[in-house]
């Protein structure tokens, strides 16, 4: 309907039929009613957040349609322009309802310090476009008509419409696609500012008179704020803030409100009369632009060190608990050196609090480390300061105005940490490991001081952990040589220092033996022949785990190649580490070992440890029965010493159990270690899985073992491990004796 009257009014005002003023004042009137009371409509249907920008939408356009009715009943009594105080103060107070609008939309700042500076930037294009409207406009208009202020503020209007739009584009948010209705509404407010700039030009040329066509401009721009009530709210949209922090916005954004000022500075030049005098209006425009841009700049200035000082917190607080971070504890840290005095740092570890995060997620693990840096941090009190240095890791700096000796303040905190009955009992309380080092002479800076309290704090998650250690030269000595060990062992691979030696595995019926487990040696060049318990562990702490297993598979499967000429049927056997098996190409290295070696599939054993099979995922099952499927074998190794193994075994597509010797070393003296071995090789049978007893190294094991009914034994009883060569000598015979 409100389409058809604007249709109606422009054909009318175009065929300069009678009556056409009137004509096109009752259009701007209906069609800005019906806009009214589309945006009440909108505010209806709307939740909280948007109500009061429909609102406020909606008193813009009853004030426009108020605003035309009195021009309409000025006009009509004889007034041709009637710029009275009444209409230019409907007018202005539209605008200001308008800009209210603007301000309560979906990506309007929230904060009022954003939303003045929004504002000011709006009012500096409007106010930057009066020397600038002068030279292009105004200086065809007499003097007498600008006298009157009523009459002069009324000729600034199309200033205000672009101080409107200005002020919508700041506010369009930059952190998602611009909301349709604030696009439709910036269409109007651009309508508007054309239909006023026009209106301006023909009243300064004289040549304006009502019904003219231009006068159709204005109730399109109102029809267009009642397209923009009709879209629907953001499908997104649920009143509260976007969680990330908004981008940048672009430049040409933050230089907008001052890309007009310096057409402006051109025009104050060109707007002087020839005696040299600025004309009232251009001088005012410019005195109140400078005095805008000046509190623009204060406020700027004051956001500046707003965000000087939020970003000072950033930088030396920790975001989560409060804390202060690693950087402010370093610099602490080096201000307690320079002044020579006493200086210890307690560095904690929580135990065990990764697996808090898998078990119960993150959100509850930041829950827990606000509660316990709480916790410390009131252990602490005056007597150090703390600080968290990232992740689980905290620190507390002892300088020497505390007289509190570092011991004591450990055991303060270990107490502090100490779960109550509750959190116990729910299990997601860690402890924490604390290393203590005090600043003596073989510390030449801060960082050496942080080496000492690693070092110790790693002792004593080593002593048992929820304890603390001081360091001591012996530790110190011990870490040293243990970053050496591994240094050397990054190399060991590549300068084949590794080798490999075998231990049989018997058949107990025969004698004779059937397979042989593959142990890795390392040929240290100034260690000497170190066992796999001295360098395996730091294997699998640093990663070098898999380069070494994948030698071992290569080097192994090379090995029983050369024996299965003589013994067709004997096999090997090859440990895998736990985090060989989330390895995807675990496949692809076992096939490329024995294809290359041409071996056959089946002569090959992977043996896994019980711990590592039941931690291990559906996908590492996956790979284990992908394994199986080409014929490799599954041994489960140190079987009987996993918590829930039972629960696992019908699951795991193993082919043989390995008895740890945990229980076969007391086959003779505890009656429950031989009901243990005798259960788990009936268990074995019922799964179709072959038994291996291991650390068999006595006649009376050997007995027991055969008398319960295992079918292979490993052990010292029937040798240890030997290079391949005296293998393949213990081997042979027994071919001989087959054939």
């Amino acid at each position: 309907m409100a389409a058809a009257i604007l249709l109606v009014e422009l054909a009318w005002v175009l065929a300069a039929l009678p009556g056409a003023a009137l004509v096109s004042d009752l259009g701007a009137i209906a069609v800005a009613g019906w806009s009214g009371y589309a945006c009440v409509r909108a505010a209806r249907r709307h939740p909280a957040p948007l109500r009061r920008f429909w609102l406020f939408l909606a008193a813009t356009m009853g004030l426009a349609a108020l605003g035309r009715t009195v021009w309409t009943v000025q006009r009509l009594g004889d007034d041709a322009l009637p710029h009275s105080l009444l209409v230019g103060g409907l007018f202005t107070l539209g605008i200001g309802t308008g800009t209210a609008a603007l301000l309560c939309c979906v990506a309007a700042p929230r904060s009022a310090v954003g939303r003045a500076r929004t504002v000011l930037d709006g009012v500096i294009v409007g106010l930057a476009l009066i020397p600038i409207g002068w030279v292009v406009v105004f200086r065809g208009i007499a003097e007498a008509d600008l006298a009157d202020p009523v009459r002069t503020f009324g000729l600034l209007y199309p200033m205000l419409d672009l101080m409107q739009l200005t002020i919508l584009v700041a506010v369009a948010s930059p952190t998602r696609p611009m909301w349709r209705p604030l696009a439709v509404i910036g269409a109007s407010l651009g309508t508007r500012a054309v239909a006023d700039a026009v209106y301006i030009s023909l009243f300064a040329q004289g040549s304006y008179a009502p019904g003219h066509p231009i006068d159709v401009c204005w109730p399109l721009s109102y029809l267009l704020i009642g397209v923009a009530a009709h879209y629907p709210q953001p499908p997104a949209w649920d009143g509260r803030e976007e969680a990330t922090e908004p981008p940048l916005p672009p430049w040409w954004r933050v230089a907008l409100p001052y890309l007009p000022v310096g057409g402006a500075i051109v025009a104050v030049v060109l707007a002087r009369r020839p005696t040299g005098q600025t004309p009232q209006l251009v001088f005012v425009g410019m005195m109140a632009l400078l005095g805008v841009l000046a509190l623009r700049q204060g406020l700027a200035a004051n956001e500046n060190m707003w965000l000087v000082a939020r970003l000072r917190r950033l930088a030396y607080t920790d975001q989560l608990t409060g804390l202060p971070n690693r950087l402010t504890f370093t610099r602490r840290l080096r201000r307690a050196l320079r002044d020579e005095a006493p200086v210890a740092v307690l560095l904690l570890d929580l135990d065990g609090f990764k697996q808090v995060n898998d078990r119960f997620g993150h959100v509850t693990g930041d829950g827990i480390l606000t509660s316990i840096a709480g916790r410390m941090e009131r252990a602490v009190a005056g007597d150090g300061s703390i600080a968290r240095l990232g992740g689980d890791e905290f620190a507390v700096l002892v300088d020497g105005d505390r007289k509190v000796r570092p011991e004591h303040l450990a055991e303060r905190l270990l107490d502090a940490l100490q779960p109550s009955p509750g959190e116990e009992e729910a299990g997601v309380h860690p402890s924490a490991s604390i290393g203590i080092a005090e600043y003596g002479p073989q510390h030449a800076s801060h960082t050496d001081l942080l080496r000492d309290a690693d070092i110790a704090m790693y002792a004593a998650k080593a002593a048992g952990k929820s304890a603390y250690r001081t360091c001591t030269p012996a530790l110190r000595e011990a870490a040293v040589g243990r970053a050496e060990l591994i240094a050397d062992l990054r190399r060991a691979v590549d300068e084949e220092q590794l080798h490999l030696e075998y231990q049989p595995i018997v058949d107990l019926a025969t004698g004779e033996v059937r397979s042989a487990e593959a142990l890795v040696r390392w040929r240290h060049p100034r260690l000497g022949l170190l066992t796999p318990a001295r360098f395996l562990p730091l294997a699998e702490e640093t990663g070098l785990i898999l380069p070494i297993d994948r030698w071992v598979i290569h080097e192994a499967c090379r090995a029983a190649a050369t024996w299965r000429d003589h013994c067709p049927e004997a096999t090997v056997a090859v440990n895998i580490a736990a985090a060989h098996l989330c390895r995807p190409d675990l496949i692809a290295t076992v096939t490329a070992a024995t294809a290359g070696a041409g071996l056959a599939p089946r002569a090959l054993t992977l043996e896994l440890t019980e711990s590592a099979l039941i931690e291990g995922s559906d996908t590492v099952l996956d790979r284990l029965r992908q394994l199986r499927e080409l014929g490799i074998r599954i041994a489960i190794d140190d079987f009987g010493t996993g918590y829930s193994s039972l629960s696992y075994l019908h699951r795991i597509p193993a082919t043989e159990l390995k008895i740890d010797r945990s229980f076969v070393t007391r086959l003779g003296e505890d009656a429950r270690a031989y009901a243990t071995v005798e259960m788990v090789t009936r268990l074995a049978g019922a799964f179709d899985l072959t038994v291996v007893a291991e650390g068999v190294e006595t006649d009376g094991q050997h007995e027991a073992v055969t008398a319960i009914g295992c079918v292979h034994g490993q052990g010292w009883r029937y040798g240890r491990p030997a290079a391949l060569a005296d293998l393949r000598a213990a081997l042979i015979p027994a071919a001989r004796n087959r054939a």
